[in-house]
């Protein structure tokens, strides 16, 4: 390695996009990508839970993006997309407008999100990755996917 190179690792994220932005969560999360098929609604659920699917046998909850951070009315075509996640033990799926790729980032292409008080709590940001033109929004979907709000805890053994 050469003298003054950065040891620090890059990362790999799988860039997505609800709306006109575009966002990126860890790819060691992502299990498989699937195209949006019919949902099971499940009574009283969040609007943002679109249901659950039965996945080789694992039954995975739906969660809509689009709905859950306010964008507008979801519509459903040949673009959606609904990443698989596989995070400490649970698997969901996350419905979203497309999937671009995969983009390497080092951590001098991370920057700090500001707040905003934007959609999105910035609790569930990891920063603002730029990579030439693009800038990505960092999701650090482990805190977001089980946050209260999402109505998808896990609920504790009395």
């Amino acid at each position: 390695m050469p003298p003054g190179a950065s040891t620090a690792k890059a990362l790999e994220f799988l860039a997505f996009t609800l709306g006109q932005e575009e966002y990126g969560i860890d790819i060691q999360k992502v299990q498989e990508l699937r195209g949006y098929d019919t949902v099971t609604r499940i009574a009283n659920a969040p609007e943002h839970i679109k249901g659950v699917v039965n996945l080789r046998g694992i039954i995975v909850p739906i969660i809509d993006m689009r709905i859950k951070f306010n964008l507008g009315t979801p519509s459903y075509d040949q673009f959606t997309v609904v990443i698989i996640l596989n995070m400490a033990s649970r698997v969901m799926g996350m419905v979203v407008d497309s999937v671009s790729d995969v983009i390497t980032l080092t951590p001098e292409q991370i920057k700090p999100a500001p707040e905003m008080g934007s959609v999105l709590d910035t609790n569930y940001l990891i920063g603002l990755g730029t990579l030439d033109e693009r800038m990505l929004i960092l999701v650090d979907i482990d805190k977001l996917m089980s946050s209260d709000d999402m109505g998808l805890v896990a609920e504790t053994a009395h």
